[in-house]
């Protein structure tokens, strides 16, 4: 797994509540997350979930790399469906400014 840079890269920020109709959405997923990791500037994600409600993190090198997975042709299909899958979702672009890492594993 890629390290986190020190400062100066991008969190995409997906707090959603999963609606009763997923048909579909597990296999989607994982063709998406497959997807965006292989895009140039991706760095890594964190994900939790509670029951139906989650909260994913993406972190990025820029905004260009942000858009440029914004606009790749799978993700734009998975996102048609949004709809369907999520009761609510929430989408925030943050620059992070700063970064400490600390791990104990």
């Amino acid at each position: 797994m890629k390290d986190f840079p020190k400062n100066n890269f991008y969190a995409v920020i997906f707090s959603s509540t999963k609606s009763d109709d997923l048909e579909g959405y597990a296999e989607m997923d994982e063709k998406t997350m497959t997807l965006a990791q292989e895009q140039p500037g991706y760095i890594r994600y964190e994900s939790v979930a509670n029951g139906n409600k989650g909260i994913f993190i993406s972190y990025w090198e820029s905004k260009e790399a942000i858009e440029n997975w914004r606009k790749n042709a799978t993700h734009q299909m998975a996102k048609s469906q949004a709809v369907k899958w999520y009761k609510r979702y929430l989408t925030q672009i943050c620059l992070v400014e700063s970064s400490h890492l600390y791990e104990n594993l």
